[in-house]
């Protein structure tokens, strides 16, 4: 950091308050994590400097002999950690993965049904704002207005009239077990193929604590942070059949050049995960997200579904008269950083919303137990009901800060 607070004073700024941030705050975005110190190290690495267009002997430039080890590495320890057939390591990113996913499967205008993005699906499963929607015809399945979990009688009923000749599985905030073996005899019933995104429980998959699609689905897709705890990137899973088509449809059809400094940081990641520390940890992520939605729930707040089976939790903010929205900002301000969300069928817009979503990974990262959710919850349940005086925000956001400082942030205090 040395030379860079010398030559770029302002950005270096940014980046030890950020420093700062993350050990101060209690993280609770589903989606984020710490990455240890030698995957951001690998992701600093001189490899940020190589061009490598192609893949491992494959390339179009000269000098890949050692950035070919270490994506050989990252495919290698991919497949081995989800038991997988082919693994390409090169998409950069989750929503690009997807896409692959979908150019090795179908042609433009194919039909796919995937799960509503205001229900717990993703952009890239149909929204009409996103590629997805825009080349691809979508049909969707949602949850169960009652129980707020995957009806697959609804799922099945849905293909059957639809006909789609690809089904996605998988959400980005969904708070239950997903029967991955049901999936795959709903697209046996109709031909479709069964592409599964696991982006979110990866880590999970990998420690053992969530079933694996692997087995079940054509194609899997993940990204490589959340709770797989790498770099932020992402990656396909395939089987035999379909690997000249995924990487063909990755490169040249959708990228470029590799982001091979990303892609080692991958590799550290993969070697990370197969540990049975890493199997330890994904216990405990699902153990901290249990005991966290029984504490907010005791405390008068609705948790989505009853409850959770993985590392997240909507919860349902209106019994305290306030907008998921609202709940953000004084989280926030209370040193607690969420993410407002849409519940099932929410009566307010996606940038407002009745709910917000939770997520243990980070805070199971920095090492809190199950005994420690009610302590965090408490302080949840203060912030929500301190919202607008700044007074009674500040001092939960000292005690947040006191709390938290007994918690080492693996890659920022290490």
């Amino acid at each position: 950091m040395f030379a860079l607070a010398a030559q770029d004073p302002e950005v270096a700024r940014a980046i030890a308050a950020e420093r700062r941030r993350l050990v101060d705050e209690i993280v609770l975005i589903a989606s984020e994590n710490y990455a240890s110190t030698a995957v951001m190290e690998a992701t600093g690495s001189v490899m940020t400097n190589k061009y490598a267009e192609g893949y491992p002997g494959r390339r179009y430039y000269a000098g890949c002999e050692n950035v070919d080890i270490v994506e050989r590495l990252a495919i290698e320890r991919a497949k081995q950690l989800f038991g997988a057939e082919h693994a390409n390591v090169q998409p950069h990113s989750g929503s690009q993965a997807n896409m692959a996913a979908y150019f090795a499967l179908l042609k433009p205008g194919d039909r796919i049904m995937g799960m509503r993005l205001d229900q717990g699906g993703h952009l890239t499963h149909g929204a009409k704002i996103n590629f997805s929607g825009k080349i691809y015809e979508f049909s969707h399945y949602g949850v169960d207005p009652e129980t707020e979990m995957i009806d697959y009688g609804d799922v099945a009923r849905i293909a059957r009239e639809f006909k789609p000749d690809l089904i996605v599985a998988g959400a980005t905030a969904y708070p239950r077990t997903i029967d991955f073996p049901r999936f795959r005899q709903i697209a046996d019933e109709v031909g479709a193929r069964l592409m599964v995104d696991m982006a979110h429980i990866a880590g999970l998959i990998a420690g053992g604590a969530h079933p694996s699609p692997v087995p079940y689905a054509d194609i899997v897709t993940t990204t490589t942070h959340k709770t797989l705890r790498g770099p932020r990137g992402a990656m396909a899973l395939c089987r035999t059949e379909h690997a000249r088509k995924l990487d063909n449809a990755v490169f040249p059809n959708m990228q470029g050049g590799p982001m091979e400094h990303v892609i080692a940081a991958k590799a550290v990641a993969f070697g990370e995960a197969q540990k049975p520390e890493f199997a330890a940890y994904a216990r405990a992520v699902v153990s901290n997200a249990s005991a966290l939605a029984a504490a907010l729930a005791a405390g008068g707040l609705r948790i989505v579904s009853g409850g959770t089976d993985n590392h997240l939790m909507l919860v349902d903010v209106r019994p305290l008269k306030m907008t998921g929205k609202q709940a953000e900002e004084a989280l926030v301000a209370a040193g607690i950083v969420v993410n407002k969300n849409s519940i099932p069928n929410d009566p307010e817009p996606p940038m407002v919303t009745s709910g917000i979503r939770l997520g243990t990974p980070a805070i199971t990262t920095r090492g809190m137990a199950a005994s420690d959710m009610e302590t965090v919850a408490g302080f949840i349940l203060e912030g929500l009901r301190a919202a607008g005086d700044a007074g009674r925000l500040g001092i939960v956001k000292g005690r947040v800060r006191n709390f938290a400082s007994a918690f080492p942030a693996p890659g920022v205090t290490s």
